[in-house]
């Protein structure tokens, strides 16, 4: 892995971050973008420049989406603005798309692409454990569920020089409220979220090319919660 030059766009998110921790230190060569360092992936023309400047890169990770969390405001179904799923539409698919088909465009063969979805893109959230005055934004689950289509069609048109996996995480510990993590871990087999550092095997298998013939898989890392 020590000669492989990583690009994580979502650096510095909660997964996003911890797994670019990693990679540098275990000495890759990391490339971190993030909306907080200034890269805006919704612009196209940001996304080419980066991708341009980075054409070395084999292994491109992309765990950034606006996912909202059960201690934010929130909109009833009824009430939501379109304009408010428009913006999941445009962060965590289009951009996601952008960033993906510029990667495919200069990266060297034998290349990998490591998206994420979520369980939300799998199953429907179960509104019941979140409080009355909360609901889980409609486009988090729509935009999570389009990944996985994303990601099969680019595993399908992009082989075989590039393989396109995609990892659906769990919920994963977050600074939620004890009501809310009750709640979660008695609906999991392994009674418990996920701590943010058990998404690296998984990472690495399909960073390395020990997942040389693993491309159009979408691999969960849930706790056996969609198993339920």
């Amino acid at each position: 892995m020590k000669n492989k030059k990583i690009i994580i766009a979502g650096s510095e998110g909660l997964l996003g971050n911890e797994i670019a921790k990693y990679f540098e230190r275990n000495g890759s060569e990391v490339v971190r973008i993030d909306i907080k360092l200034g890269h805006d992936l919704s612009n196209e023309k940001i996304v080419k420049s980066l991708m341009k400047d980075n054409k070395s890169a084999s292994v491109l990770i992309t765990p950034f989406a606006l996912n909202p969390q059960p201690n934010e405001a929130s909109y009833d179904l009824f009430n939501m603005p379109l304009e408010s799923l428009e913006k999941y539409l445009r962060v965590n698919l289009l951009s996601l798309f952008s960033v993906c088909r510029e990667f495919a465009k200069v990266c060297p063969e034998n290349s990998s692409i490591i998206n994420f979805s979520s369980t939300y893109g799998i199953l429907s959230p179960k509104h019941f454990i979140y409080s009355e005055e909360y609901t889980k934004h409609i486009g988090y689950t729509i935009t999570k569920s389009g990944v996985i289509g994303l990601t099969m069609y680019l595993a399908t048109y992009l082989a075989p020089m590039i393989r396109v996996n995609a990892i659906v995480p769990g919920g994963t510990i977050n600074n939620q409220d004890q009501e809310f993590i009750r709640k979660y871990s008695e609906l999991t087999p392994m009674k418990r979220m996920m701590q943010k550092e058990e998404i690296i095997g998984l990472v690495k298998y399909l960073a390395s090319d020990d997942s040389s013939y693993t491309t159009g898989s979408i691999l969960k890392v849930d706790g056996g919660w969609s198993a339920w």
